[in-house]
């Protein structure tokens, strides 16, 4: 059988496995584990280089606190991460270390994909492990992530950290083996083996995040990371965890998506595909075409109205005329210093109120085009 070249030429791939993969009634499955692990070092020891990004650390400390399910309150969601993420990155170091590998654990927070410092030092971190011949273990920094600074899934999580760390290939491990065309537990459905853009999603139905039981995301985040990837040039793999072994083998099981896009800076993918607008700056036609068509920064003269309530480094939602979502950029501004600024130049703001307001509202550098 022919195998996928994106595959089997891949020097470098990040694979994400899912809480469901991995657990069972709020403890590790072993049995599970050892087979994700089995698969992963059996590719290292050919010479690929692995990154694993890896949920269940909620999951995995469940019942060693007592709770029978998963947590609604943040609080207790990251005490249960605080207690699970040891056991689990320990149950890895314990099934690396039977094939000779180390393990090396990385817990990251959006402010490490998106602030330059941060991102710089992620890399360095991730490249050094790397070149040791270390498979780092990732997850979202869940004891200390609030609601307003997490990636939202480790789907998400997964396609940023291959951007940052230069894959070659996603491969996202699910409960189903692909991406069908209808519920994949209904006779009749098809599993897609390709996907090469947008049009081959049309009408599919996917339902609801979270309907196939898979963690905290389900098939939506699964595509939503796909899109994302794709669009910075990795293909993606989506299949079961039992199929592991032979998709890392390059064998046809599940669904490949196709490269679409070229590789783009890691923040403006994030603010593309991971985050949402903590408020709305509303611009005119002239602001609107010099971001849209001459991608400039956006100043505080081609701004007629302010909505929302964010702090100078949160995303916000740049809105034309008509009330359509031309951008999406990491404001430089408290909301409540705008509306002093609306409609004046920078130079007239640097002679009334000082230097440092003669700044973009948005520089062009943290600015993405919706």
């Amino acid at each position: 059988m022919r195998r996928r070249v994106e595959v089997t030429g891949a020097a470098r791939i990040v694979v994400k496995v899912g809480s469901s993969s991995l657990t069972q009634r709020g403890r590790i499955d072993l049995n599970r584990l050892r087979l994700l692990v089995d698969a992963l070092a059996a590719r290292r020891v050919e010479g690929t280089e692995i990154v694993l990004v890896s949920s269940g650390a909620i999951a995995a400390g469940l019942a060693p606190m007592g709770l029978r399910t998963r947590p609604r309150d943040l609080a207790t969601q990251q005490a249960a991460a605080s207690v699970g993420q040891g056991l689990l990155v320990a149950r890895y170091t314990e099934a690396f270390a039977d094939h000779g590998l180390r393990v090396g654990q990385v817990l990251l927070t959006v402010d490490d994909i998106t602030r330059r410092s941060h991102y710089r030092n992620a890399y360095r971190t991730f490249a050094r492990l790397l070149e040791l011949g270390v498979v780092p273990v990732v997850n979202e920094n869940d004891t200390v992530a609030t609601t307003e600074i997490r990636f939202g899934d480790n789907d998400r999580l997964a396609a940023l950290v291959s951007h940052l760390v230069h894959a070659d290939l996603l491969v996202l491990l699910s409960d189903v083996d692909g991406l069908y065309d209808g519920d994949p537990r209904k006779p009749g459905t098809t599993m897609l083996a390709d996907v090469r853009g947008s049009k081959d999603l049309d009408g599919l139905s996917i339902g609801k995040a979270g309907s196939s039981g898979v963690g905290s995301g389900g098939m939506v985040t699964k595509l939503d990371s796909a899109r994302i990837a794709t669009e910075a040039g990795i293909p993606v793999v989506l299949t079961s965890a039992a199929q592991v072994g032979a998709a890392l083998r390059g064998d046809r099981v599940g669904t490949l998506f196709h490269v679409t896009g070229r590789r783009r800076k890691t923040r403006l993918l994030w603010l593309a595909h991971a985050t949402s607008g903590q408020g709305r700056l509303r611009l005119d036609a002239g602001a609107v075409r010099a971001v849209v068509e001459r991608r400039a920064s956006l100043l505080p003269a081609g701004i007629h109205g302010v909505e929302g309530s964010f702090s100078a480094g949160d995303p916000v939602d740049l809105v034309g005329p008509d009330g359509e979502i031309v951008a999406r950029g990491l404001v430089n501004y408290d909301a409540t210093e705008v509306p002093a600024l609306l409609g004046r130049s920078t130079r007239d703001l640097a002679r009334d109120l000082g230097a440092e307001y003669e700044r973009e509202v948005v520089h062009r550098d943290d600015l993405v085009l919706l």
